[in-house]
């Protein structure tokens, strides 16, 4: 397999007090998303993470 037949199809995606969303990352599998969401989640600073799954088409769908 060569870097270009990798595919990440989990996003954590950040959204702040203003409701402004950002990706914070692309990981392979939803448990390692989950993994990341959960330790950003747990900081003190409130902002929400989840993480959300790339179709077909490239859009994301929450998980």
């Amino acid at each position: 397999m060569n870097d270009s037949t990798i595919t990440l199809p989990w996003l954590v995606i950040r959204q702040d007090d203003n409701g402004n969303r950002y990706r914070v990352g692309r990981y392979a599998t939803r448990a390692e998303a989950q993994k990341i969401a959960d330790s950003l989640d747990r900081r003190e600073h409130k902002q929400l993470y989840w993480v959300e799954r790339i179709g077909q088409n490239g859009d994301a769908a929450r998980a």
